[in-house]
């Protein structure tokens, strides 16, 4: 909290007289609800928060920040939130919420403020889809700055991208409109350095035409380490055979013996497959034969509609305490199967729960896209994601067992990441530099000497402004 009487107190108070929206200080109603998001295990104590009605809040909001010397903290759903924004100017995007489709042109103007729900709905009635991931609940800008890892990413790659201009206000105060055309470099930066070029306000996207996916999810028992083992070995190898049409993940799946789950699920472990092929639904049915001969507990592969594509990976909808960690992952082999069963072997020790994902990459993922970007899956095979939840009081022991299960997988990590999935472990400035190839990272830096030279936005996974291979300020 902050001395009332102090002038640092009276110079942010002034902050609000240049906002339309609400300007929101500590011990204020709504104050606390502005600052929190999804992802609970960050807590923020700002010095204020803008709740801006436009960009030109967001702007005067940036504006103010630079001259009284505080960092900009911003945030829309809270799905992201890395770095506690304590004594910063904190801008909530939430109620930026154009949107419009154009179904002629096959493109989407998106405030900063929506989710994917909001836009997959508004898509789909003209029989368009935007490229999003696995939940609908997900902030849209958040998820395009950080590249955006599709669930038909091996059919179109990098929702990134599929970008054509990002309205975008620079640590000037300026609000600026970034496309292959104008600033081009800003552009290219925007879209995978995430917040540190600026607050973005406003994107627009192309949409495709597509109506229906074939997809859905395959559940198998993995309490018998061998059949554990079998499936996702099927799997892995099945995956080699795959054209980019066909896009999946597995997911090895731990569950407590805990009374707000189901009967059928309570201590139990699973192998989850998940698909979605862009492709004829014939076609996709005889793709997933192999899978579905191998027995699943349940199937729910079926053609559907595009818009219920999120429904595919059930991803929770409430906020939730948990820790999140990732990696870039060569080809796996039979080594790495054995290590990857005993995470939901239940004769090993009890809990935390993980839930790991692997996300086979490759197809458009691994090209060069049309609009370039600071995206890379550099290489890799698979894309790791460790799902662990992390009760109050219990953190540290949940970010031990993560360290754990990361270092068991070690020969397997190429040692890179991607940008869209660094959460609060990964904001050390060693670790965000393994998001990016080594030139990407280098350009990104001295851009952010160009634009942001006073790291205004370092409330993040920061890249701090380098000029000709040398840091400038930090």
């Amino acid at each position: 909290m902050f001395d009332t009487n102090s002038a640092a107190w009276h110079d942010v108070v002034s902050l609000g007289a240049s906002i339309r929206g609400r300007t929101l200080y500590p011990g204020d109603e709504g104050f606390e609800e502005a600052c929190s998001g999804w992802l609970l295990t960050v807590e923020h104590r700002p010095a204020a928060i803008v709740v801006a009605a436009d960009a030109d809040d967001v702007a005067a909001a940036v504006r103010f920040a630079a001259e009284a010397g505080r960092p900009v903290a911003v945030q829309s759903t809270g799905h992201g939130k890395s770095v506690p924004a304590d004594g910063a100017v904190f801008i909530a995007t939430g109620e930026l919420r154009e949107l419009s489709v154009d179904p002629r042109a096959g493109t989407a103007r998106i405030g900063a403020g929506l989710r994917w729900g909001e836009v997959l709905a508004a898509a789909a009635e003209h029989g368009l889809a935007p490229l999003c991931g696995s939940s609908g609940q997900v902030g849209v800008m958040g998820y395009l700055t950080g590249g955006g890892l599709p669930l038909a990413g091996r059919t179109y790659g990098f929702a990134a991208d599929h970008v054509r201009s990002l309205d975008v206000v620079t640590a000037d105060g300026l609000l600026r409109t970034v496309s292959p055309d104008q600033e081009p470099d800003l552009f290219w930066a925007v879209r995978g350095g995430k917040s540190n070029f600026g607050v973005v306000v406003a994107a627009e996207i192309e949409l495709l035409p597509l109506r229906t996916v074939y997809g859905g999810e395959l559940y198998y028992p993995g309490e018998d380490p061998r059949h554990a083992a079998h499936v996702l070995g099927s799997y892995l190898a099945w995956v080699k055979e795959q054209p980019d049409q066909m896009s999946s993940s597995v997911t090895l799946l731990r569950l407590p013996d805990a009374p707000q789950l189901p009967e059928e699920f309570r201590g139990r472990s699973f192998v989850q497959v998940r698909v979605v092929y862009t492709g004829e639904e014939e076609q996709g049915a005889r793709l997933v034969e192999p899978l579905r001969a191998l027995g699943p507990e349940k199937d729910t592969c079926r053609a559907m509609p595009y818009a219920q594509i999120t429904e595919i990976y059930q991803d929770p909808k409430n906020p939730v305490m948990a820790h999140l960690r990732s990696a870039l992952l060569h080809e796996l082999d039979d080594e790495a199967v054995e290590e990857l069963v005993s995470f939901v072997d239940p004769s090993e020790p009890g809990g935390p729960f993980p839930g790991i994902e692997l996300r086979h990459l490759g197809g458009a993922l691994n090209r060069p896209p049309v609009r370039s970007h600071a995206v890379s899956t550099q290489g890799a095979a698979f894309h790791l994601w460790l799902r662990m939840p992390a009760p109050p009081g219990q953190a540290d022991a949940v970010r031990k067992a993560a360290d754990q299960a990361l270092d068991r997988l070690r020969r397997w990590d190429t040692g890179a990441m991607l940008p869209g999935f660094l959460f609060d472990h990964d904001s050390a400035p060693e670790r965000v530099r393994r998001a990016y190839a080594e030139a990407d990272y280098r350009r990104l830096a001295a851009l952010k000497a160009k634009y942001d030279p006073n790291h205004l936005f370092r409330i993040n996974h920061s890249i701090p402004p380098f000029s000709k291979g040398e840091r400038t300020r930090s």
